[in-house]
C-alpha cells in the first residue's frame, strides 16, 4: 500500500486532522460560509449538536468539520469543490439512516439535503422529486394526486439512498424497484459539475445510479420518476406459534414464487415470531384463497389471521415497522443490519431457520422477489439480484444494555455466515455492513467490474471514496463516506 503526501502527513500528526487546530483555516470556512445560500454549521456553532446527528444514535461521537445545509444546488457545488481542494471526506445526507453511519463522516464535510425536499407532480404522472425528501410526505403528496411511486414503507427513509441502491418495497412484484421508475437524475460530480443524466444523457452514470449504491459517483439533488395510478390495496397479517416457522419458511419458499405478481409478502422470523404479512392488487376473495393455500401447506393454522382492503395511504403505513425495531424510538434507531439474498428454493428450510432464531436478539424480515423485478435483466440496471427470491435483513439492538454495537455485529456475523450455499456471497447494498466478507462482490456481483469502471471515470481522484465505496483507490488511505 502507498499513501500520498498528504494522508501520511495527517496520520502523521504533521497535519492536523480536518476541522481541528485551525485547518482548513479559519478564512476558507468563512469563504465557504459566505458563499452559500443555506447555513453552515461548524463545531460550537448553535445547531451544530442536531444538525450532526443522522438517524443512528451509536454515531452521535462522530464530529463533523463542518454541515452544510444546502439550500440550492450552488451549495452542493461549493461544498463538494471545497472538499476536494482540501481533501476532506465529504457525504451526503438524505434521510440518514446508514447502517454503518456514513453519512456523518468524521472530519469531514457532511452535506445535508433536508432543503431539497420539493415534491411536483405533473400533469403527465411524472414525479419531481427533491433528494431531501422522506418517503411519507412522497407517498401523502403523490396520493393526493392519483399517483404512487413504488418505494419503502418507512416513512422516515430518504428517497435518494432508496433508489440509489436498487429500492425494495411492498408493491414491487407488480411495479418492480424504486430504481426502475427513475427516468432522469441531477448530480453534481468530483468536479463540481451539474449533470442531468438519463438513458440517452451519460447513460453509463444512469446506469450506475439505478443500484450501485449511494455516494458513489457524486451528491444526486433530484429525481423525475414514473408514477403509476392509485389503487386501493388488500393486505394481510398471519401469525402463527414460532414453532411454526421452519413449515413456514418451507411452505412459503414454494408458494410465493408460484403468486401471481400482484401479491407480494415478508415473512418476520425470530425466536418468538412467525408471521406473514403482504399486499394483493386485486380482490380480497382471491387474495384469501392464496393465502388459505398457503395455511394448507403449513400444516399449521395461524393464531391471529387479520386481512382487508385499505386505501393506498392507509396500506403503507401499516407496514411501518420502525417503531418495532430493536431499540427505536423518537425517530431515531439503535440498531444494526445485516443481509443476504436467497438466490434458490433451501435445500433444507429448518436448518435455515434454526440460524435465523437461534440468537433471541436477532429478528429477520424476508422480502419477497421475482414478479416484475425479475422481467428487467440482471445488467440493465446496476442492481444485480434480479433473480433472486427474496431479500433478508437481518436486525440487532445495539444500546448498551443489550451488549452494545460490538455484541450486536457478533451475533449477526453468526447468522450472515452460518447460512448455505442458497444464500452465497450475496448482500443488498441498502444494507450496508462494514464487516460483509468480500463485501463489493457480495453487493454489485456480476455488475461490480462496470461499475468500477464508471466511478473511476466520474471521480477519478476519489473525491467520494469512504471504506466502502467504489471510487476508494486501493493505493492510498482516505476516510470517506457516503
Amino acid at each position: 500500500m502507498t499513501v500520498d503526501r498528504r494522508t501520511f502527513l495527517r496520520i502523521s500528526g504533521a497535519v492536523p486532522v480536518a476541522g481541528l487546530a485551525g485547518w482548513p483555516p479559519p478564512d476558507d470556512w468563512e469563504r465557504l460560509r459566505r458563499r452559500l445560500s443555506g447555513p453552515l454549521f461548524r463545531p460550537g456553532d448553535p445547531g451544530y449538536p442536531e444538525i450532526k446527528q443522522g438517524f443512528f444514535t451509536m454515531y452521535d461521537d462522530r464530529m463533523p468539520a463542518a454541515v452544510v445545509g444546502a439550500a440550492r444546488v450552488e451549495d452542493v457545488q461549493a461544498a463538494v469543490g471545497f472538499a476536494a481542494r482540501h481533501r476532506l471526506p465529504v457525504a451526503a445526507r438524505s434521510g440518514g439512516h446508514s447502517y454503518p453511519g456514513y453519512s456523518t463522516v468524521d472530519g469531514g464535510i457532511v452535506v445535508d439535503l433536508t432543503r431539497f425536499s420539493g415534491i411536483e407532480v405533473r400533469r403527465d404522472g411524472r414525479a419531481v422529486i427533491g433528494a431531501g425528501a422522506r418517503l411519507g410526505p412522497i407517498a401523502t403528496t403523490l396520493a393526493a394526486a392519483g399517483r404512487v411511486l413504488p418505494a419503502g414503507s418507512c416513512a422516515t427513509v430518504g428517497i435518494a439512498g432508496l433508489t440509489l441502491g436498487g429500492g425494495v418495497g411492498v408493491l414491487d412484484r407488480a411495479y418492480g424497484l424504486t430504481c426502475d421508475h427513475l427516468e432522469a437524475a441531477r448530480i453534481v460530480t468530483a468536479e463540481g459539475r451539474v449533470r442531468t443524466v438519463s438513458a440517452v444523457a451519460e447513460p453509463d452514470l444512469f446506469w450506475a445510479l439505478r443500484g450501485g449504491g449511494g455516494g458513489n459517483f457524486g451528491i444526486v439533488t433530484g429525481f423525475t420518476f414514473r408514477t403509476v395510478p392509485i389503487a386501493d390495496v388488500a393486505t394481510f397479517d398471519l401469525h402463527f406459534p414460532p414453532a411454526a416457522g421452519a413449515a413456514l419458511f418451507a411452505a412459503w419458499q414454494e408458494w410465493q414464487p408460484a403468486a401471481p405478481d400482484e401479491l407480494w409478502s415478508g415473512m418476520g422470523l425470530a425466536a418468538d415470531e412467525a408471521s406473514l404479512g403482504g399486499t394483493f392488487l386485486g380482490p380480497q376473495a382471491r387474495m384469501h384463497a392464496l393465502l388459505e393455500d398457503l395455511v394448507r401447506r403449513v400444516g399449521t393454522r395461524p393464531v391471529t389471521w387479520e386481512e382487508g382492503v385499505q386505501d393506498h395511504l392507509r396500506a403503507m403505513r401499516s407496514f411501518d415497522d420502525q417503531e418495532s425495531r430493536p431499540s427505536a424510538a423518537a425517530n431515531r434507531g439503535t440498531y444494526i443490519g445485516t443481509s443476504r439474498m436467497l438466490t434458490r428454493r433451501a435445500a433444507d428450510p429448518g436448518a435455515v431457520v434454526e440460524v435465523l432464531t437461534r440468537d433471541p436478539g436477532v429478528r429477520t424480515i424476508v422480502d419477497a422477489g421475482g414478479g416484475a423485478i425479475a422481467r428487467v435483466g440482471v445488467r440493465e440496471t446496476a442492481f444485480p439480484y434480479r433473480t433472486a427470491l427474496a431479500s433478508l435483513q437481518f436486525l440487532h439492538g445495539a444500546a448498551p444494555e443489550v451488549g452494545g454495537e460490538a455484541g450486536a455485529r457478533r451475533s449477526l456475523a453468526a447468522v450472515r455466515d452460518g447460512l448455505g450455499p442458497e444464500f452465497g456471497a450475496t448482500g443488498y447494498v441498502n444494507y450496508l455492513d462494514p464487516e460483509m466478507p468480500d463485501w463489493a462482490e457480495a453487493y454489485y456481483g456480476v455488475n461490480l467490474p462496470r461499475l468500477r469502471a464508471v466511478a473511476r471515470k466520474y471521480d477519478p481522484r476519489a473525491i467520494f471514496a469512504f471504506p466502502q465505496g467504489l471510487a476508494s483507490p486501493r493505493s492510498t488511505v482516505h476516510r470517506g463516506a457516503s
